[in-house]
């Protein structure tokens, strides 16, 4: 008891250093469930810090993220490979996340004492994020990704993988939840793809100068932009255009997402206003982004902290109210160009080798792996 009463301090300390977002969003959850969506962003944050370790070579980062991935899953002990990323990690790594990486043993032990579907739902969520990362960040260039479906798989493997899981936490935690469990499902991916496109938009400049740029080229080529050398300042001709359509479709996300919210019971005002929250700030995010297509940096499209402080009141104010609400999204999203989206968005069609995996964790676990 003393252990887990330490693994669970040091979930909640190391928090608001890792992600000052879910430090604000996840007390905002039922008691149940804050301990296991702590513990799965941190793992998946753990999962982040060795991808995005500069001095580790693509293919020593996927053997680590293999070995990873069988701590998580219980099958390997944590402690060395924590002592061995200990030395590997550069100072290019935040301190918070180096402390993050030293405990990870404690990490996984507060995995191990959830039920069956919650460890189901974590274990596959690390499983797709670190199977499609590496796929994703060893190609990683300024040419950008070539088509719109690209984006759409990394967004997948980035955050749709925790949509899913959230899902599978929600409706474990909740029979009123699970009733709606098909509906809420078809939207999981959505719903993280309109918050991770609002994040790659507003991060473009920042991306590109570590080198990465995740915009899809087929968008830009349309418009005459050669994203392999395409600079802040001046403005690119036709770059504006490309990024106001990439900004209609993750408006067209974000309303899914709206969706999503919604099909929680009213009485769940916790779960709504964990959802919401980022939502509405998403949709602010757009429009700034929107508004300002010249944009040089992130922070010339962040939302204020005005902005944030009457966001969270609005929602909370609304948050039983799906009319209520439905009208602040209208507000907050008016004047977005919006993109028609597939009736149907889900998962890449995942290869032999993580069906493989999956399969064996279920057979462990129990758990249906949906």
């Amino acid at each position: 008891m003393q252990t887990g009463s330490a693994d669970d301090d040091f979930q909640r300390e190391i928090l608001p250093h890792v992600s000052r977002t879910f430090a604000l969003t996840i007390p905002q959850l039922p008691g149940a469930l804050r301990s296991p969506v702590t513990n799965a962003y941190l793992l998946c944050r753990i999962a982040d810090t060795i991808e995005d370790e500069p001095t580790i070579a693509p293919d020593e980062t996927r053997r680590y993220l293999e070995r990873f991935k069988e701590v998580t899953a219980g099958r390997a002990a944590a402690d060395p490979l924590a002592r061995e990323l200990d030395g590997r990690l550069s100072d290019q790594t935040l301190p918070a996340e180096r402390d993050l990486v030293a405990h990870l043993a404690g990490v996984v032990r507060v995995t191990a004492r959830f039920n069956d579907a919650q460890r189901s739902a974590i274990l596959r969520c690390v499983e797709r994020m670190c199977y499609g990362m590496p796929r994703f960040q060893s190609n990683a260039s300024l040419h950008g990704l070539a088509r719109s479906s690209d984006l759409n798989d990394y967004c997948y493997y980035v955050a749709g993988v925790v949509g899913e899981m959230l899902t599978e936490l929600f409706c474990d935690y909740s029979p009123a939840i699970a009733r709606h469990g098909e509906a809420l499902r078809a939207r999981a991916v959505s719903f993280a793809q309109g918050l991770q496109m609002t994040n790659i938009l507003k991060d473009v400049w920042e991306d590109r100068s570590r080198g990465a740029c995740w915009l899809p080229r087929e968008v830009f080529d349309r418009h005459g932009v050669d994203l392999s050398g395409l600079r802040a300042a001046p403005p690119v001709p036709g770059f504006a255009d490309g990024l106001h359509e990439l900004v209609a479709v993750a408006h067209a996300h974000l309303r899914n997402a709206l969706d999503y919210t919604l099909l929680m019971p009213r009485g769940e005002t916790g779960i709504r206003r964990f959802c919401l929250w980022a939502v509405g700030l998403a949709a602010l995010t757009l429009r700034n982004i929107d508004r300002n297509p010249g944009f040089t940096a992130g922070s010339e499209v962040k939302v204020s902290h005005a902005a944030v402080a009457m966001t969270r009141l609005c929602s909370d104010l609304a948050v039983r109210s799906n009319a209520t609400l439905r009208g602040l999204f209208a507000f907050a999203a008016r004047g977005l160009p919006l993109a028609e989206l597939p009736a149907t968005i889900g998962a890449p069609a995942p290869d032999a080798e993580l069906t493989a995996a999956e399969d064996a964790q279920r057979h462990r676990y129990g758990g249906s792996g949906a």
